[in-house]
C-alpha cells in the first residue's frame, strides 16, 4: 500500500515538474483557450431557445417551455426535409470528389522527379484555398454565365453545343457545379495532406519493389496507397464529422428561383428561419440536429475505424 502512495507521489512530482517546465507554453495558449470557451461553448446556453417558445423581448424566466415541439415540427417540414437532403447530398458529393482527386493528384506528383514541375503544379493548385469563398462564387457564376462564360464559349467555338447552357438555371446541374468547385478551391490543400504522409514510406520499399521487377502502377497499389492509408482513414473520420456541413456559400449565393429547391441546405435554412422569419426556436432546433447528427457519425466512423484495426482519432 505504502509503495503504491509512493509511485503516486512520484508520478504527481513528475507531472508538476514537466508542466513546470513548459511555463512559456502555457501562457501562450490561454488566449486560445479563453477564445475557444468565449466563443465555442458559451454560446451553447442559447440552445435552450430549442426548448422554448423563444421571444426576444421575455427574459430567460418569462419564456414558455414546450419540450420537443421544435423537433417535431422540423421533421414534419417539407422545406426542412428537402433541406437536409440537399445538404447531404452536396456534402457527399464534395467529399467523394475531394478525397479522389485529393489522393489521386498527391499520387501523380509523387511520381514527378522533375522538382521544378512537381513544385509549380503544387503551388498553382493550393492557391486557391487561400481566396474567399466569396471571389470563388463570382469566378464560377462568371464561368457558367450563359451570356459571356469562357464555358459556354469553348463548347460554341468547339461545336459541342449549339446554344449555350443554363448552368446557373437549371437544378440537374446545381449539385456538380457545388462539388466541382469544393474540388477546385481545395483540392491543392488536400493534397499536400497526402504528400506529407507519403514522405513517411520508407524508400526502400521502392528499391525493393524495383528490383523484384515492379512498375510505377504496381508499387503505386501495393506501397504508396497502403503507406497512405492511416492518413486516408483519419480523413475519412474527420470528414465523418461534417456530413452536415455542406458549403453554405456556393448555394447561398448562386441560388435563384429555378433552382430554389435544391440550392437550400440546412445553414439556408437556419439563417432564414432564424433572422428573416424570427423564429430562433425552430432555427435553433435545426442547428442541434446538425451538430447532434455530426457528433455520431464522427464517433461511429471512429468505431468502424477501431473496429478494423485502423487508425482512429482517439
Amino acid at each position: 500500500m505504502k509503495s503504491e502512495n509512493s509511485v503516486r507521489l512520484i508520478n504527481k512530482q513528475t507531472f508538476w515538474q514537466r508542466l513546470g517546465k513548459q511555463k512559456a507554453l502555457i501562457v501562450m495558449s490561454v488566449p486560445f483557450v479563453l477564445y475557444v470557451i468565449l466563443f465555442r461553448y458559451v454560446p451553447l446556453w442559447g440552445w435552450t431557445m430549442a426548448f422554448q417558445r423563444y421571444q426576444p423581448a421575455k427574459s430567460f424566466s418569462q419564456q414558455e417551455w414546450v419540450g420537443f415541439k421544435w423537433f417535431i415540427e422540423l421533421f414534419k417540414s417539407e422545406e426542412f426535409l428537402r433541406s437536409l437532403k440537399n445538404t447531404v447530398c452536396m456534402s457527399l458529393l464534395s467529399t467523394v470528389l475531394g478525397y479522389i482527386t485529393a489522393i489521386t493528384i498527391a499520387v501523380l506528383l509523387n511520381e514527378v522527379k522533375h522538382v521544378g514541375l512537381k513544385r509549380f503544379v503544387q503551388t498553382v493548385s493550393y492557391l486557391p484555398h487561400f481566396l474567399s469563398w466569396i471571389i470563388v462564387v463570382g469566378l464560377v457564376a462568371n464561368t457558367l454565365s450563359a451570356e459571356d462564360g469562357i464555358l459556354n464559349e469553348i463548347l460554341l467555338k468547339l461545336h459541342f453545343v449549339d446554344e449555350p447552357i443554363l448552368w446557373l438555371s437549371k437544378p440537374k446541374y446545381f449539385y456538380h457545379i457545388v462539388g466541382w468547385s469544393y474540388v477546385w478551391k481545395e483540392v491543392g490543400w488536400n493534397t499536400i495532406v497526402y504528400l506529407g504522409a507519403m514522405t513517411a514510406i520508407d524508400p526502400n520499399l521502392y528499391e525493393a519493389a524495383e528490383i523484384d521487377g515492379c512498375g510505377r502502377f504496381r508499387k503505386i497499389m501495393h506501397i504508396t496507397l497502403p503507406g497512405i492509408r492511416s492518413t486516408i482513414v483519419i480523413m475519412m473520420i474527420m470528414s465523418a464529422g461534417h456530413i452536415l456541413d455542406s458549403n453554405f456559400e456556393i448555394p447561398y449565393f448562386l441560388q435563384n428561383g429555378l433552382v430554389q429547391d435544391v440550392a437550400t441546405t440546412i445553414d439556408i435554412y437556419v439563417l432564414k428561419y432564424g433572422f428573416k422569419l424570427f423564429n430562433f426556436s425552430l432555427a435553433t432546433a435545426a442547428g442541434i440536429f446538425k451538430n447532434v447528427v455530426n457528433i455520431l457519425f464522427l464517433l461511429a466512423a471512429n468505431w468502424f475505424a477501431r473496429m478494423f484495426g485502423e487508425e482512429r482519432l482517439v
